[in-house]
């Protein structure tokens, strides 16, 4: 089977959810310490991203939804002057279409998509092994990504306000909607 039919027929899942709330503050989906692509030191999320609307995303380089970084890319630059963060978790677990090292993972992101969004170390988002970012998430959402750029959206108290399979676009109008009724 071609690699990409493959990888849109996994990416098949839940189309939105209810907001759950988590309590005060930025709550338990951002209450990490997680290190930026590229660096040496971890940074908090909850002190760095609390109180904005937060887009989380599993993220890979070879994969036929990978232009999807440039969509991304735009989202955030539309955005982020109104609260908005894309925060991209680059990740080897589907189809090993993430296989390169930070510092090629970078250069390929900063290189091909101008991205400028927040990017973190790889993340194992797969059930079998997800990093606590992605438990947190899976938690609350009751799934866990089924394919690479499966996106979770984050209201401004942390609580989460809806999830998007992969093949549901960062243009998407029920993607964006959600966003501008948060922001």
């Amino acid at each position: 089977m071609k690699k990409w039919l493959l990888c849109a027929l996994l990416a098949a899942g839940p189309v939105g959810a209810p907001a759950v709330s988590l309590g005060a503050g930025c709550g338990a989906l951002l209450d990490h310490q997680v290190r930026p692509l590229g660096e040496d030191e971890p940074v908090d999320l909850c002190s760095r991203y609390g109180g904005q609307v937060v887009v989380v995303v599993n993220t890979a380089s070879r994969c036929a939804f990978t232009p999807q970084y440039e969509a991304l890319e735009s989202l955030y630059r539309r955005y982020r002057d109104r609260g908005l963060v894309v925060l991209g978790f680059p990740s080897n677990d589907f189809g090993n279409q993430e296989p390169g090292t930070e510092a090629e993972i970078k250069s390929f992101c900063e290189l091909t998509y101008d991205v400028g969004f927040p990017l973190f170390e790889k993340t194992r988002a797969a059930e079998a092994e997800a990093d606590p970012v992605y438990r947190a998430l899976a938690a609350v959402a009751g799934t866990y990504p089924t394919w690479n750029f499966y996106k979770y959206v984050i209201d401004r108290d942390g609580r989460l306000a809806g999830h998007f399979p992969s093949r549901v676009t960062p243009t998407d109008p029920r993607l964006v909607a959600l966003i501008e009724s948060l922001l």
